[in-house]
């Protein structure tokens, strides 16, 4: 069997059930107009100009998809193999809350939470990824800062087996700058978003190497910057069956993304013809929900975030999969409200339990 023949059997294997409000969150709003700026060239068009309608067409427009992004971003070493050291353990009234350390690059350590629900042999497991704050793990992991915010605890909580790895921007770095400038002193070729998603890949092996997680039950989450890496982590690595992004700005325009840790400057050139249509194509038809707060404070997803989702669920339509890329927008801002993390819960649990 072919490469990509391999890809298509890949993309084609999905379960039936879906949540029961799924057309709530991938049917876009009527007065969503399409911006031929972010979306150049269409999805569903070859080289010569042909219209794709088969997923045999569908497969083989992927790889030359993923293989342009992979050169925009650069390169990077095989990940490491070596397992995992635990350095403390937290016994909490649901979870066993473990700080461990591991290689992420070749000799370079980093440290993380495992969170495994207490009583459970096996569960799905959920890479859960930090916003921008110093507090870093401790928040998402339920050590420090607000508990709305401690979503990876929460999900442990849940039943989920939940890997939180710290972004590489603060692993003993006095500032985000200083963080990058380390960071291409190793890699010079390589953007910062390349070394987020390597970090995120290696951290799922590291949550599939866990006894207790459930191998090939694997989703991410993620807030703000962790909803970036989310989006990445998801296109590039086909271990993530399902993946919920909170406010991370699926445009372009949306956020800072050509900050010198995302994509860098590059990204304003007029001839610069990617965007993230063709990242949330390359997850398609794998679920993938976009949590949005437009129309509330610094909000960074909602209505214009349709711009690069509506094209991308049209490659589901030709995979003759159902359509489960979408938005929730919850309109209360830069946020987790209570209610939407339930219906992110929800998500995960569907799509992601066997």
């Amino acid at each position: 069997m072919t490469s990509l023949n391999l890809l298509l059997v890949a993309l084609l294997s999905f379960q039936e059930a879906d949540v029961r409000w799924l057309s709530e969150v991938t049917t876009p709003p009527k007065s969503v107009t399409s911006n031929a700026s972010v979306t150049r060239r269409p999805l569903l068009q070859s080289n010569d100009g042909k219209a794709i309608t088969q997923p045999e067409q569908w497969a083989a427009r992927r790889v030359e998809i993923e293989r342009a992004w992979n050169e925009f971003l650069g390169p990077m070493p095989p990940r490491p193999t070596s397992g995992y050291e635990v350095i403390r353990t937290d016994s909490l009234e649901k979870v066993d809350r473990h700080r461990i350390r591991y290689e992420c690059e070749p000799q370079l350590f980093v440290e993380a939470y495992l969170l495994v629900p207490k009583g459970v042999s096996k569960a799905p497991g959920i890479v859960a990824l930090h916003q921008t704050t110093s507090n870093t793990i401790d928040q998402i992991a339920g050590v420090a800062g607000p508990g709305e915010q401690a979503i990876g605890l929460q999900l442990a909580e849940r039943g989920f087996v939940v890997m939180c790895p710290r972004c590489f921007l603060w692993e003993n770095a006095p500032s985000l700058n200083d963080a990058v400038k380390r960071f291409k002193e190793r890699h010079p070729k390589s953007l910062g978003m390349m070394k987020m998603l390597y970090d995120a890949q290696r951290a799922v092996d590291i949550l599939q190497s866990a006894p207790q997680c459930q191998k090939g039950r694997v989703g991410a989450i993620g807030h703000s910057l962790g909803a970036k890496e989310v989006l990445y982590l998801a296109a590039f690595d086909q271990r993530i069956a399902a993946a919920v992004a909170s406010e991370g700005g699926v445009t372009f325009a949306s956020t800072n993304w050509d900050a010198p840790w995302y994509l860098g400057p590059t990204i304003r050139q007029p001839e610069f013809a990617r965007n993230h249509h063709e990242l949330l194509a390359l997850i398609a038809p794998r679920p993938f929900l976009v949590l949005g707060g437009e129309q509330g404070r610094g909000a960074a997803d909602g209505d214009r975030s349709w711009q690069v989702i509506a094209p991308a669920q049209d490659v589901s339509r030709v995979l003759n999969q159902s359509v489960r890329v979408g938005l929730l927008n919850h309109g209360k801002g830069h946020s987790i409200p209570s209610d939407a993390f339930e219906k992110s819960v929800e998500w995960l649990k569907t799509y992601i339990q066997p």
